[in-house]
């Protein structure tokens, strides 16, 4: 068995845990346990923030720059070097497709790379007054930052969060969901091995009811960067109020797919199926709700069903692999009930939704057709591989319906039309949209939704400025 790396990352080195507890990390592909990593507690919690605004008081704020920039590109590079490694551990943590681990570990090293190149472009103003004198400000660090990544894209989340808030001066305790703990500490460890300070990156394994509170409500901690539920995410901000906290929150999706008759609905239909069902569905931007102009509906949809029907479900380790299981069995029992109460009440559903494998959490891939806008199903995040088609015949009215969602965090806009692309992508009530693209993700591009998905902003510069105060300083002058 391969040995990976389970103590908890606190003040340059690895530690048990003050209780001795446990989180075991289970294999999707397998459902055999095959690591335990180290449980913090509320004292190791404690531990790791006073650490952390220890290093922060201690240097890190005030190191040069260019100095900063050196360890992250150097980060970056021990990335690089380590990607076998980080992808296969990646891969057996949670059942990501192997070829889809590589690339996001190499996201991950393109994040410290972008952040570490930032660092001598981050500039303030200077701006003239009527009182004369010389006015100026500064993006300053803030201090400790908590940041708290899911399950679903643990390392390239951990470095999206990690590198912008490091470049800017900050401290980090990062705290990886309870499944998926494994890349985030080799990350910890890559990081003191290319020359971060003790203290200034620490890696708190726990499970959220044990540690989470006092991640978001201890005084040193300033700001809090989360990605996950929508629902713990409006816990996290009312903790947070007590101590006015700065936040970031990127929380659910329910996304939109917009096609219409004009756009090239042959390459849509071919390419939609992995907008939902990559990363088996478990994406908040997954566009699970797809709108489909009536006179192309028919053939939009036998063309989805095709490219459904030819997705590969297997084994995470094998290549060709582009659909591997589930997270766990309690995720895949919340898309089968979906499932079944969709086809109870009269819904279509035209393929998949059994399970291919006797062992291991997958799910085939499903189609339902006939849902209505009430639907638990066409209103909710199912976070797995399953999605709802409808026609629609007025623009104003599918507008209506699509921002009718709590959430709004992505979405794509399939017309030939610029004109019409332009306006719809001004009406939809979502914080990152593509047109002819299912593309989400650029690390150059602020990146984060509207309404319940969530506030703030990760990655471009914008994610760099959310992790400062912006000081306005005034000189008199004589």
């Amino acid at each position: 068995m391969k040995a990976y790396q389970t103590g908890l990352c606190i003040n340059g080195g690895f530690r048990q845990g003050a209780a001795g507890r446990k989180i075991e990390q289970t294999d999707p592909s397998t459902e055999e346990v095959f690591a335990e990593v180290e449980c913090a507690q509320v004292q190791d919690a404690v531990d790791a923030i006073e650490g952390a605004a220890v290093a922060f008081e201690g240097g890190w704020r005030d190191l040069a720059p260019g100095k900063r920039a050196e360890v992250l590109f150097q980060i970056a590079r021990l990335i690089r070097d380590n990607l076998s490694l980080l992808a296969e551990t990646e891969c057996r943590n949670i059942g990501k497709p192997i070829g889809d681990a590589r690339d996001e570990v190499l996201l991950g090293a393109r994040v410290f790379e972008y952040y570490a190149g930032g660092i001598g472009r981050f500039f303030g103003q200077t701006i003239p007054v009527s009182r004369g004198g010389f006015d100026f400000t500064w993006h300053q660090p803030m201090g400790v930052v908590a940041a708290i990544v899911p399950w679903n894209f643990p390392f390239p989340i951990a470095c999206w969060k990690a590198a912008p808030a490091l470049a800017a001066g900050n401290t980090v305790v990062l705290k990886p969901a309870s499944q998926s703990t494994l890349t985030a500490l080799l990350l910890g460890k890559l990081a003191l091995e290319a020359g971060l300070p003790p203290g200034v990156l620490q890696v708190l394994p726990g499970a959220g009811r044990d540690i989470g509170e006092v991640l978001v409500t201890h005084p040193l901690v300033r700001k809090i960067s989360f990605t996950g539920s929508t629902e713990v995410g409006v816990r996290i901000m009312g903790l947070a109020s007590r101590g006015l906290k700065r936040l970031s929150l990127e929380l659910g999706g329910k996304s939109p797919n917009i096609v219409f008759a004009d756009g090239d609905v042959d390459k849509a239909a071919a390419g939609s199926p992995m907008s939902v069902f990559a990363n088996t569905g478990q994406d908040c931007c997954a566009r699970s709700r797809i709108f489909v102009q009536r006179p192309v509906f028919d053939r939009f949809v036998s063309g989805f069903v095709s490219a459904t029907q030819a997705v590969v479900v297997g084994d995470p380790r094998e290549e060709k692999t582009q659909v591997g299981p589930l997270v766990s069995a309690g995720q895949r029992k919340i898309s089968e009930e979906f499932l079944e109460e969709s086809v109870r009440v009269g819904r279509k559903m035209i393929c998949g939704g059994d399970r291919p494998f006797s062992k291991g959490y997958y799910l085939r891939p499903a189609v339902l057709l006939e849902v209505e806008p009430e639907d638990r199903v066409w209103r909710e995040e199912v976070f797995g591989p399953v999605v709802c088609i409808r026609p629609f015949d007025d623009e104003a009215a599918m507008l209506r319906e699509v921002n009718a969602s709590p959430y709004g965090l992505s979405g794509s806009i399939w017309t030939r039309d610029l004109d019409r692309a332009l306006r719809v992508s001004r009406l939809v009530e979502s914080g990152v949209l593509s047109v002819n693209s299912h593309s989400s993700v650029h690390v150059e591009a602020p990146f984060g939704g509207f309404k319940m998905s969530g506030i703030g902003r990760d990655l471009g510069m914008s994610a760099m400025e959310g992790y400062t105060e912006l000081k306005n300083v005034y000189i008199a002058q004589g």
